[in-house]
């Protein structure tokens, strides 16, 4: 059996001292690799599982994106900003890439940081077989889950996958886990219209879901697929801003669901 000394991820970048991916002070651990496809995606980079050559702007020269990193590796390094965790309540996210792709390392790092006493946060696609979600979750003290689309076929189209083993994880999750945010990336020309923002209501209410945060498109990671020698399918899209998005916003108010755009 493999030990916790031997198991190993692939992982891009551990970011530090962010403030947006939960409370307080975070150091987010980035790993590598995701099921889903998104036309969207803002970290192309995360895609593959494996390590992979991409052009840096700024150095004028390709660099490997991901390594392969041991969990006291991983431990070592967010553990030397604890004490800001301690000084502003905050602690370690886990992202992606889909960080239930590698999900028995995932976990066993969420484990231990519990142990050590360290709030823990997840960003997810909730993509994975439900006794892996089940088991990850128990793991988290934060938990992000992302629904990018009621309908089966159009998430199909637009990530790749279809949707109902997401839903069946975020029923369960629903179910049992205590601090849970449900966000919607809102995608022009994908799920921003407003009968998109009813169709979202109605399956929200369905599954007594009370508060949501929507993510309006940007085009941050649009450089990245030119410096990994790909072709951004929204490459002419324009972005979408906090203004854009208050009908859909009141849709969901007058539903009884709280919405908060990020």
């Amino acid at each position: 059996m493999m030990t916790e000394m031997q198991l190993k991820a692939c992982i891009f970048n551990i970011q530090k001292f962010s403030i947006h991916d939960g409370p307080g002070i975070r150091t987010v651990v980035f790993f590598k690799g995701c099921p889903l496809r998104c036309t969207w995606c803002s970290n192309p980079e995360s895609q593959s599982g494996k390590p992979e050559m991409m052009w840096n702007q700024a150095r004028k020269k390709s660099l490997l994106i991901g390594e392969y990193k041991t969990i006291d590796e991983v431990v070592e390094e967010v553990m030397k900003d604890i004490a800001f965790y301690e000084e502003s309540g905050g602690g370690v996210t886990l992202s992606g890439g889909e960080v239930l792709y590698q999900a028995t390392f995932a976990t066993e790092l969420l484990r231990i940081l519990k142990e050590k006493e360290i709030h823990t946060a997840a960003e997810t696609t909730g993509y994975a077989k439900p006794s892996v979600f089940a088991n990850f979750i128990k793991q988290v003290d934060l938990l992000y889950f992302d629904v990018k689309h009621y309908d089966s076929q159009q998430h199909r189209q637009g990530t790749g996958v279809d949707n109902g083993l997401i839903l069946k994880n975020l029923a369960h999750a629903l179910a049992v886990h205590p601090n849970l945010i449900i966000r919607i990336p809102v995608i022009p020309n994908y799920n921003d219209g407003l009968d998109d923002a009813e169709q979202f209501a109605f399956l929200f209410n369905q599954l007594n879901i009370s508060k949501i945060e929507l993510l309006p498109f940007h085009q941050f990671g649009q450089q990245k697929y030119e410096d990994l020698g790909r072709t951004y399918q929204l490459a002419e899209t324009p972005q979408l801003h906090t203004e854009d998005l208050s009908e859909y916003k009141k849709i969901m108010e007058d539903h009884q669901i709280a919405c908060l755009v990020r």
